[in-house]
């Protein structure tokens, strides 16, 4: 029986509402845990006009059957609380309850809502975000972050750090690294070798060293590196029309954040995925953030949260084969 787990993110934000509107679409063949304040999920219901029992439990192993699970830790005195450290500490505390039972195996997926990387912080979480606390859960350096959808696949050479840090990780051996993963993982995940488009980091990839160095000194050598070895790698490609055709390569390696996001947001925006490559385990988490200006009013888009569930599903099939 597969067991698939869901964390309620940020209370003040939009996961609880998309937690009660994923309820619709779950496999009844299938166990789904919610990790998250039974209160807050019961009063986001009650703002959508739905009724859906969920059963406590207080460990995993009291999950036998097919169904929907809550495991409640009522850590929050209000059914609906406002971005604060509170919210901060409700994000913090499921996200840890649900990683220590993906740790040990209990759950075979899991479904991350958004938190707010301000108030998590103040809550005491010390990671850039989610992958990276998961990451370092699993004991696993080498990582990533795969925005996934069925037009435009992204995978980042570095993730939420200033772009002038950013620049200082385009080496040859990261870019080495990270294609190394992204193909290794592909396979594992998806049972196929990708093609990888490597981007550039300079506006027309440095026109052979005029608009900066790093394109010719660390791109290309370990673009021609990695095709000497027989992988399906080009690069450095120009950043301002890589993706004029979003499906030339399976994937494309970018070298910063808003080097891929920006694209990657323009072409799947209500139907992205972020899925973390590199651990042994399968989650993922819908491709926006807690979105306060509209959490509450039960007019959050379901999609991208839709999207991340069916593939969380479908990849935890796939792994227990």
């Amino acid at each position: 029986m597969i067991r698939i787990g869901i964390t309620i993110g940020d209370p003040a934000g939009v996961g609880p509402e998309l937690i009660v509107k994923l309820l619709d679409h779950l496999d009844p063949q299938k166990a789904y845990i919610v990790y998250g304040e039974k209160k807050i999920i019961k009063h986001a219901q009650e703002l959508l006009g739905k009724s859906v029992e969920m059963k406590d439990i207080y460990t995993i192993d009291e999950v036998n059957a097919p169904g929907i699970y809550i495991a409640d830790l009522d850590i929050c005195e209000t059914e609906r609380p406002m971005p604060s450290l509170t919210s901060g500490k409700v994000a913090v505390a499921y996200l840890g309850r649900a990683v220590v039972d993906a740790v040990y195996r209990k759950i075979h997926g899991l479904l991350t809502m958004p938190i707010n990387k301000f108030w998590a912080k103040l809550a005491g979480f010390s990671y850039e975000g989610q992958t990276e606390f998961l990451a370092q859960a699993f004991s696993t350096k080498d990582y990533a972050m795969l925005m996934y959808s069925e037009r435009i696949k992204v995978v980042l050479l570095s993730t939420h750090i200033p772009l002038s840090e950013a620049i200082t990780h385009v080496k040859k051996e990261k870019i080495d690294q990270k294609v190394r993963l992204v193909v290794r993982e592909f396979k594992r995940l998806f049972g196929y070798e990708p093609s990888v488009g490597v981007l550039g980091l300079n506006p027309h990839a440095g026109e052979m060293g005029q608009i900066g160095r790093e394109d010719m000194e660390e791109i290309l050598p370990a673009v021609e590196k990695l095709k000497g070895e027989g992988f399906k790698v080009e690069g450095p490609l120009s950043p301002d029309s890589a993706f004029l055709k979003p499906d030339a390569f399976d994937v494309f390696l970018c070298m910063y954040h808003d080097q891929g996001l920006i694209p990657f947001k323009i072409f799947a925006f209500n139907e992205g995925v972020n899925l973390t490559i590199g651990i042994p385990f399968v989650r993922t988490s819908p491709d926006h953030g807690t979105a306060y200006d509209i959490a509450w009013k039960g007019i959050a888009e379901v999609s991208s949260s839709l999207n991340a569930l069916k593939l969380c599903e479908k990849l935890a099939e796939r792994c227990l084969e």
